[in-house]
């Protein structure tokens, strides 16, 4: 049994750790830290928990834990480690953006881990994924491993509310979000870097683009992407290269049917769907984002570093209709 804390547990991901970890057979949780709901129970902020947990938000620290989740927005995981201090023995799961990039990465590593399991087996530091970089590389990385991403790659991906946090803003209002669909940061998106350097640690020659057009969904959460790239090869063989590569992924699954969305959310899956047309072969990947995409994502890493069995209480279902 290990004892851990969430900070920034106010929020989408804080909730969704809180709910996975109520449930995790080793796991203990301390503390929820959030300075503006301290002394509220967690059943206030996260109201689907009613009953489920006598926990109340705080604004101490316990810093002796095992392990500490850091669920802060992005650019304020760096200050708040300048400010305060864990226990040196203290292993800490980074769910912002500031440690993915190897220029900001300091000892965090890289936390995806079909690509890193080794690494983050022996990790004191992760840096989990983004949701829609999980999502992509979920659908590029067995072909950079077989050295096959030799064009540029185009993709396109939706995404549900959640993604853009608890804050409102003016896309995050009901008003503006329903019934409506829009293009936000084309060509730019904050998780190209962290996808580019993926790719070049299994294809170091990968020098090409990458297109990604993120669209704002109309729902709560969820993303599904699609990517094409030329390969010259049959079906069969693309699968191949994919069930190889994802054979001790419990939670990577490749569909011989078309996917949809209502198949992951609610689940740390991700699921896969191949087709060839002509010379090109399309990817279409689904996950949530915030299990697979993020809170699950880090407990299944919090399961490595720990030596638990990698899908110990994840196994998630998720509902069809």
């Amino acid at each position: 049994m290990i004892n851990v804390g969430i900070v920034g547990a106010a929020g989408y991901t804080g909730g969704e750790l809180i709910r996975i970890l109520l449930q995790h057979p080793k796991v203990k949780i301390k503390f929820c830290y959030s300075r503006s709901q301290a002394r509220k129970k967690i059943e206030e902020v996260h109201n689907d928990l009613i009953d489920e947990t006598k926990l109340v938000f705080t604004d101490k620290l316990q810093t002796n834990v095992d392990l500490v989740f850091l669920c802060l927005p992005h650019g304020k995981s760096t200050s708040f480690l300048q400010e305060n201090h864990f226990s040196p023995t203290t292993k800490i799961i980074d769910l912002s953006n500031d440690f993915r990039l190897k220029k900001n990465a300091g000892k965090f590593i890289y936390g995806l881990p079909e690509l890193n399991k080794k690494k983050i087996q022996k990790a004191q530091l992760v840096a989990n994924t983004g949701c829609f970089a999980s999502a992509i590389q979920y659908a590029l990385l067995p072909l950079a491993k077989a050295k096959l991403l030799k064009n540029d790659i185009h993709i396109s991906g939706i995404t549900g509310s959640t993604g853009a946090g608890v804050g409102l803003s003016e896309t995050a209002h009901f008003s503006w979000r329903n019934n409506n669909i829009s293009v936000y940061k084309p060509f730019t998106h904050q998780h190209l870097g962290e996808i580019q350097e993926s790719i070049k640690q299994l294809q170091t020659t990968f020098n090409s683009s990458i297109h990604f057009i993120p669209y704002r969904g109309n729902y709560t959460r969820g993303i599904l992407i699609t990517a094409y790239v030329p390969f010259r090869d049959n079906l069969e063989k693309a699968k191949k290269i994919f069930a190889d590569f994802y054979a001790d992924a419990p939670f990577v699954s490749i569909s011989e049917k078309n996917i949809h969305l209502k198949q992951v959310v609610n689940t740390n899956k991700c699921l896969l769907y191949l087709e060839k047309f002509a010379d090109k072969l399309m990817i279409i990947s689904a996950v949530d984002n915030l299990v697979k995409g993020a809170s699950g994502q880090a407990v299944q890493n919090m399961n490595l570093m720990f030596g638990f069995k990698e899908d110990e209480g994840l196994r998630l279902k998720a509902s069809a209709y």
